[in-house]
């Protein structure tokens, strides 16, 4: 468990593309405490392989430690001494919350039975989570990359539950090279016949990570150069975070939540991306990573003209990534727009 808590959502859950989970447990954490009229709420929306432990060490149940830190504590943007933050496993991950290796009705995990999920399901758990915590309206709602998705979903789906979103190295729409990406690292999940299949999950692994960091990074860390032990200085760092990974990352999970981010599209029955983001009603921060080669700039520019808000870069040398290293920055630009008051 960890420093997890556990709520379990009452009766069966109906999916957005058909069919219904039985039950949803969901896996969160929280910082601080929630103000009487319950108007110092922030949610926090983790990325793909990310979960409900957005700050702390590692230990029993939390095989990593916070993934922004730098974020959450005394003294950053989202100071616990001000604000009650949240934190959810998302619906299909396989930390906590329900997912493929969650069991199913028969008793078994679920694996590649779970059905299909989309962004707005894990809105719509998150919200009943919200409902649960007694909080009616967010004082933010924050995330990058799959977070920002969240994030962008909430504003647009609960407009008045929330009263900023911080939009960050994500995009309103799912792209062609974003999803070719994706069902890449799906496909090497499902040819490797292994049960469960860690080395396909470490292809896509490696995959994934070319994507989150720049070639200007890899080529100024590794460029051509070569191990003592004859590998490529850059095929071993591959190597280490597919290895971390399959430690500690359900194969299930990825492909549910990969096919989540593919099928994503803020404008699906809305009239549109820029019909969709005319609904929000909330103050607006959107940021992006100059370097990010997965999610670029130009994805983030199109959120923030339909917005009417100026679109914020990071200047970074990581990639993708920068929205997870850049803490000072990000910091600085969460702040700015939680002391707003336009």
């Amino acid at each position: 468990m960890g420093d997890r808590r556990f709520l379990d959502l009452p009766g069966p859950f109906a999916l957005e593309r058909g069919g219904e989970l039985p039950s949803v447990r969901i896996a969160y954490e929280t910082w601080g405490t929630l103000a009487a009229d319950g108007g110092n709420a922030v949610l926090v929306e983790h990325a793909l392989t990310g979960d409900s432990h957005v700050v702390g060490s590692t230990g029993p149940g939390h095989p990593t430690p916070g993934w922004w830190s730098g974020i959450v504590g005394p003294g950053a943007a989202l100071d616990p001494d001000r604000w009650f933050v949240v934190c959810a496993n998302v619906l299909g991950g396989c930390q906590g919350t329900t997912g493929p290796s969650s069991p199913a009705p028969d008793g078994r995990p679920w694996g590649s039975r779970f059905p299909e999920i989309t962004v707005g399901d894990q809105v719509r758990v998150e919200a009943a989570l919200a409902d649960a915590l007694g909080i009616r309206r967010w004082a933010c709602v924050a995330g990058g990359s799959m977070g920002g998705m969240r994030a962008l979903e909430w504003a647009v789906a609960e407009p008045e539950r929330v009263a900023a979103v911080f939009f960050l190295a994500s995009s309103a729409v799912a792209s062609a090279d974003q999803i070719g990406t994706q069902t890449t690292q799906q496909a090497a999940i499902r040819a490797d016949p292994a049960d469960p299949p860690v080395a396909g999950l470490g292809v896509a692994r490696r995959i994934a990570h070319l994507t989150y960091r720049s070639g200007l990074e890899l080529e100024a860390r590794f460029g051509a150069g070569v191990q003592d032990d004859g590998r490529y200085a850059v095929a071993s760092y591959l190597d280490h975070h597919a290895d971390k990974l399959a430690a500690r990352f359900d194969a299930g999970s990825y492909v549910v939540l990969t096919e989540a981010m593919n099928s994503w599209d803020v404008g699906r029955g809305r009239g549109g991306v820029e019909a969709a983001l005319g609904r929000v009603t909330a103050r607006a921060l959107v940021a992006g990573v100059d370097t990010d080669r997965l999610y670029p700039p130009d994805q983030q520019q199109r959120v923030a003209d339909a917005l009417g808000v100026p679109l914020r870069l990071i200047a970074s040398p990581y990639g993708h990534d920068g929205f997870l290293i850049e803490t000072g920055a990000v910091d600085a630009l969460l702040r700015e727009l939680l002391d707003r008051r336009d």
